[in-house]
């Protein structure tokens, strides 16, 4: 085991030291995982939980039966998972379960005693190196007796007992820890629909591989057992191992219970032998009251049974649950979890404006009427009054607006909310062409864009990384927000800045959709790990919260202060007329604002804050209201949201993803800030115009 340093991205700086498990399943030694899994167990579930968007499908040769794969990074390891078709059981199946079962045997690597058959392997790749089982916790009797069978191909397994909420509606309380030790084989409670329990579900199939933890052995029952003895002795042959491959005791039951696909088999390849083995299975029979098949079905059917008893309790229905089972219900369902996320941003939209609101009046608005009438004319006190409304611009974005955004998504990451709303949107991600590993930067980026690149620049990689690193910087960062719920919630109102945020969405939605074609290799799919319910702590919430603004201080102090005295001047000295008149086809003619806001827009590259700052000095007054109709204000906002974030965002782009698609990005999100905010105002314009 070695140590690997982490670097925390929510406070940039600080390192942690995070155990480093070896070897590590990387490149070449990648893990195959295969899911198996009796029909209706929640395996496809599962599977499409943590793919990728890229699933490579296919039939197994020779059936219409069809299997997915994809890649899967887990942690520092990565793995190709196979999600086959549903069995029932491993003895005397069908044509199309057998091939599923020759998959599980022996991959690509088609055994001596296959050489004969005609075709292709049963799938193109290789054998599992782990399997794990996904098993109904509502039916686990009945599952019980699958996995007695797979127990015997001699391969790591994980359970993934499945549905439990199902199962705890039902009254069915099961005893993971007895079950796992009965087995010899980790079993991990999951509820696959709303994401609970995968994370160490692919954790604990990683260290199956990592520790060569192999499942018990579940011998038959005694009298089974001595009738079988000699049949046993005569199957121990070198021969038959090598010709097989397969475990001793896989090749007994196999043959015992009369199997025609190994009997076939050995017919072809040990003809000598076969008369032998039939007569010494015929002296077993005859040692049991029922035929041989029928004796080996019930006695695992007896076992399964034994366990089920073992391990489950059956009790009242709802047993156990409160608040937190119910705000899953809320936050991880198919359905309803889409709507509690929605409900989760309106309520911190609701709030933040409420709140900011208040703090406005009681911080920004008594230092505006304290300078409101200081109207200097020499180049030094246009200086002066240039640095007071910057510290007051600082005042009035930060305290009112900034902060509490930030603190209340804070607030939501430390208390596990954020984790939900990430898996429940993985399934919009993968429509646009994403997995759900970059969920997590996505609302991060609702704090800031630069933390939020830096992290999927972590969570994914290749076109992943490019793509999302483009869409992130027109996820409205607290500063954009900020703007948009200063000048948004005071002019628009609640449905104006709710409507800017909802076709934010959707302009991501499509350009997700675009950026595929122009990306269309994709990466590994992720499993997401969703946190335990927590109570944020103060301490918790005030560094990170000072950790995600601290750049206030020694970024956006100096930026709008020095853009303020430059405005100031520009304007003093008569230069911001030459800005503005350049700028004229884009303010005036194309987005119909006045000519004076050329010069934010400029400036709006540096940082966001400085652009509502420059906007107040260009108009000569805090009252943006009395210089811009409703319809100037949503086109403006609508430009600066889609605008060129800030320039740290572009540095760190430069870092992630290089230089081409970085200056792409700064493309793109000047395009597309021109094409919104413009069709909008002329859509609105024509509105406004039939309805006078």
């Amino acid at each position: 085991m070695g140590i690997c340093k982490v670097v925390d991205l929510h406070t940039k700086n600080d390192e942690t030291n995070v155990p480093l498990r070896t070897p590590l399943f990387r490149g070449d030694r990648r893990l195959r995982i295969a899911l198996v899994g009796m029909p209706n167990s929640g395996k496809s579930t599962l599977f499409k939980a943590v793919s990728s968007t890229s699933i490579n499908t296919g039939q197994l040769t020779g059936t219409q039966r069809a299997y997915g794969e994809c890649a899967v990074q887990i942690g520092f390891d990565e793995a190709r998972l196979v999600d086959l078709p549903s069995i029932h059981s491993l003895n005397n199946i069908q044509r199309d379960d057998l091939v599923a079962l020759q998959y599980l045997l022996w991959g690509d690597e088609l055994p001596m005693v296959s050489v004969h058959e005609p075709g292709d392997p049963p799938a193109p790749f290789t054998p599992p190196d782990v399997i794990i089982q996904v098993i109904d916790a509502t039916a686990l009797e009945r599952h019980l007796e699958l996995n007695l069978e797979l127990s015997q191909l001699g391969r790591p397994m994980v359970i993934a007992l499945n549905m439990m909420d199902e199962a705890w509606k039902k009254g069915r309380y099961i005893n993971t820890n007895t079950l796992s030790r009965l087995l010899g084989v980790p079993v991990v409670p999951t509820v696959a629909l709303m994401g609970q329990g995968i994370s160490d579900l692919f954790a604990a199939a990683v260290d199956a591989v990592r520790e060569g933890e192999y499942p018990l052995p579940q011998r038959a029952s005694e009298h089974i057992c001595d009738s079988l003895h000699p049949l046993s002795k005569a199957l121990t042959r070198p021969e038959l191992q090598r010709a097989f491959r397969v475990p001793h005791s896989f090749l007994l039951m196999q043959i015992a219970a009369g199997d025609q696909y190994f009997l076939d088999e050995m017919h072809q390849h040990f003809p000598e032998m076969l008369p032998e083995l039939l007569r010494l299975r015929t002296e077993a029979e005859q040692k049991l009251p029922r035929p041989l098949e029928e004796e080996l079905h019930a006695d695992r059917h007896h076992r399964a049974a034994k366990l089920y008893e073992a391990v489950t309790r059956v009790g009242s229905p709802h047993e156990g649950r409160g608040w937190r089972y119910w705000l899953d219900e809320l936050f991880l369902h198919p359905q309803w979890g889409l709507l509690g996320s929605l409900v989760v941003f309106a309520v911190v939209l609701f709030v933040v404006v409420e709140v900011s609101t208040w703090l406005d009046g009681m911080t920004a608005a008594p230092l505006i009427d304290w300078v409101s009438g200081w109207h200097p004319r020499t180049t030094g006190g246009v200086i002066g009054r240039a640095v007071v409304d910057g510290l007051i611009g600082l005042v009035g974005i930060v305290v009112p607006y900034m902060i509490p955004l930030v603190l209340l998504l804070v607030t939501l990451e430390e208390a596990g909310v954020m984790q939900r709303i990430a898996f429940v949107v993985d399934r919009g991600f993968h429509k646009i062409g994403l997995h759900g590993g970059v969920a997590v930067p996505f609302l991060l980026g609702l704090g800031c864009n630069v933390p939020a690149i830096s992290s999927a620049a972590v969570a994914a990689r290749g076109r992943d990384r490019v793509v999302a690193s483009l869409l992130i910087t027109f996820v409205p960062c607290s500063a954009r927000s900020a703007i948009i719920l200063a000048l948004g919630g005071k002019y628009l109102g609640g449905l104006g800045v709710l409507a800017i945020f909802m076709l934010t969405i959707s302009v991501i939605a499509v350009l997700g959709r675009l950026l595929t074609l122009r990306y269309p290799e994709t990466g590994p799919g992720q499993v997401l790990e969703i946190p335990p319910y927590a109570l944020p702590t103060c301490r918790a919430l005030l560094y990170n919260t000072w950790a995600r603004t601290r750049d206030i201080l020694t970024i956006v102090t100096p930026l709008l202060v020095g853009g303020s005295v430059v405005l100031a001047l520009l304007s003093h000295a008569g230069a911001d007329n030459i800005i503005n008149t350049m700028f004229t086809p884009v303010t005036s003619w194309w987005l119909g604002l006045p000519l004076v806001l050329g010069v934010p827009i400029l400036f709006g590259i540096l940082r966001k804050e400085l652009s509502l700052l420059m906007i107040y000095q260009a108009l000569g007054t805090f009252d943006v209201g009395a210089y811009l109709d409703w319809v100037q204000i949503l086109t403006f906002l609508l430009f600066l949201t889609f605008y060129i974030p800030c320039i740290s965002t572009f540095a760190v782009m430069l870092q992630t993803i290089g230089r081409r698609e970085a200056l792409f990005s700064i493309s793109l999100s000047v395009g597309v800030a021109l094409v919104i905010s413009g069709i909008v105002r002329l859509l609105l314009e024509s509105v406004r115009h039939f309805a006078v």
